[in-house]
C-alpha cells in the first residue's frame, strides 16, 4: 500500500474514533425540510419573470471572492509589505508601534511579561491600537495552553486562578470539561482583543518523564485524537485561531528551546500514533499547524522540521492540510547551527507561511534581500501570504464588503 494509502486509513480510523466524542459540540446541523412542490401551473406562472423585470443574477460564492480577494491583494503589495505580513513576531517590550508601522507584520506574539504590569481594560487599549495603526487586520497570539503554559491567566488582574492543564480537565469532567475550557478560554481570550491561541498541544506522551508530558493530554494516540478534536471545534465555534503543535509530535525528545533533538522514530511508528491527533485536528477544520525543530530523521535527516521540505510535504500531501503552517520560534536552540543561510529564508523555501521568530530585525531584511537576488520567489510569498489573509478573513477581521464590493 502506498503512503498516501496507508495515512488516508489512519485518518478514517481517527474520524470512525471521533464519532462518539463531544457529539454536542460537533454534530451538523439538521437538514431543512423538504416542502411540497406547487402545481406546474403556479410553478409556471410565478418563475417566469416579466419583460420589465432584471434576470435573477447567479450567486456568487463567498469563498471563491476571499480567495479571490487575498490573491489580488498579495499581488499589490510591496515587496516589504508582502514579507512582513509572514512574519508572526514576538510582541517587543519597546517601541512596537514604530516598529509595526516600518515592518507592518502579520501578527503580534504574546509572552507573559506583556500582561504582568497590565489590566484587561488596558491591554484591550494597547491592542485596539496596534490594530488601527496596521495597514492590514493584526493576528494576535498566545500561548494560553492551560497547566504550565499560561501567559495571561497567571495573573490575578485577568482571571482569579490559572487555567487548568488538559490532563487536570479531563479527570475532572472527561470531555465536557475539555470542551467547555476551550469554549470558555477563548472567549476570556477574544474579550481581551486577542484572535489567535496557540493551541491545541497534539503531542502524545503518557511517560512523565518526557519534557512535553506535563502540557500534553498524557493518553495515547486515540485519547489525544478525541481532546484535539473536542478543543479545535470548540474553538472553531468561537471564532478564534487555533495552532495544532508540535508536528509531526514530540515524542520523547528533549527541549529545543535549549537542544538540537534528533528523533529517531520510524515513520511508520509516526503515522500509527503521532500523526493521529493532527489528523483530528485538520478533521475539525484546523486553522494552522506549527512546526517543531525536531531533526525526523525518518523524513529529513539533515534539516529540524520547521526547516524541511519533506517534513512540510508530510503535511501538506499525506494530511492533505490547507491552512497555514508556522515554524516555532526561530530564536530557539533547535533550529540552530545547520546551515549559514538565515533561517527565515530556509523556513519559506521548506514551506512554511509564517515564521515566528523574536529576530525580526534581522529576519525580514534577509528574506527581502532572498527575494531580490533570486533565492526566494515572490510568487511563493504572495502564495503564501494568501493563506494568511484568508485565515484573518475566517477570523472576521477583515470585514467581508471589502472583497464582496
Amino acid at each position: 500500500m502506498s503512503r498516501r494509502g496507508k495515512i488516508f486509513l489512519v485518518i478514517l480510523a481517527v474520524l470512525t474514533c471521533l464519532c462518539t466524542a463531544c457529539t454536542t459540540k460537533t454534530n451538523p446541523p439538521s437538514a431543512a425540510p423538504i416542502t411540497p412542490a406547487a402545481s406546474s401551473q403556479q410553478d409556471a406562472s410565478s418563475a417566469a419573470p416579466s419583460d420589465d423585470e432584471p434576470l435573477p443574477q447567479p450567486a456568487l460564492d463567498p469563498q471563491a471572492l476571499a480567495s479571490s480577494w487575498a490573491e489580488e491583494t498579495a499581488k499589490a503589495m510591496s515587496l516589504e509589505a508582502l514579507v512582513g505580513q509572514l512574519f508572526f513576531v514576538r510582541h517587543p517590550d519597546q517601541n512596537a508601534l514604530e516598529d509595526l508601522a516600518e515592518y507592518q507584520f502579520g501578527g503580534y506574539l504574546f509572552f507573559a511579561r506583556d500582561f504582568e504590569n497590565q489590566t484587561p481594560d488596558s491591554f484591550r487599549a494597547l491592542v485596539h491600537e496596534y490594530q488601527q495603526k496596521s495597514s492590514l487586520p493584526l493576528l494576535l497570539g498566545v500561548d494560553e495552553e492551560g497547566g504550565n503554559v499560561v501567559r495571561v491567566s497567571k495573573f490575578s488582574a485577568f482571571r482569579s486562578e490559572p487555567f487548568p492543564s488538559a490532563q487536570t480537565l479531563f479527570a475532572s469532567g472527561g470531555y465536557d470539561a475539555i470542551s467547555d475550557d476551550a469554549a470558555e478560554k477563548s472567549q476570556f481570550l477574544k474579550a481581551l482583543g486577542l484572535n489567535v491561541n496557540f493551541a491545541p498541544v497534539c503531542d502524545i506522551s503518557t511517560d512523565p518523564a518526557d519534557y512535553i508530558y506535563s502540557r500534553a493530554f498524557g493518553q495515547d494516540a486515540e485519547g489525544t485524537s478525541q481532546y484535539v478534536f473536542c478543543v479545535v471545534s470548540a474553538m472553531k465555534e468561537a471564532q478564534i485561531g487555533d495552532v495544532l503543535k508540535h508536528f509531526p509530535g514530540y515524542g520523547q525528545n528533549t527541549d529545543t528551546h535549549t537542544n538540537v533533538a534528533y528523533d529517531h522514530r520510524s515513520l511508520d511508528e509516526l503515522r500509527q500514533n503521532d500523526l493521529r491527533p493532527f489528523a483530528a485536528g485538520i478533521a475539525a477544520g484546523a486553522d494552522s499547524v506549527l512546526v517543531s525543530h525536531n531533526v525526523i530523521c525518518a523524513v529529513d535527516e539533515t534539516m529540524p522540521g520547521s526547516l524541511s521540505a519533506p517534513v512540510h510535504d508530510l503535511l501538506r500531501q499525506e494530511l492533505g492540510f490547507e491552512g497555514v503552517i508556522l515554524t516555532d520560534d526561530l530564536a530557539m536552540a533547535g533550529s540552530s547551527g545547520f546551515s549559514e543561510e538565515n533561517a527565515a529564508v530556509l523556513a519559506f523555501q521548506a514551506g512554511n507561511d509564517m515564521v515566528v521568530t523574536t529576530d525580526y530585525k534581522t529576519d525580514i531584511p534577509a528574506v527581502v534581500q532572498a527575494v531580490q537576488d533570486g533565492r526566494l520567489s515572490r510568487s511563493t510569498l504572495e502564495q503564501h501570504a494568501q493563506r494568511v489573509l484568508i485565515w484573518k478573513i475566517h477570523l472576521g477581521l477583515i470585514d467581508p464588503d471589502t472583497f464582496e464590493s
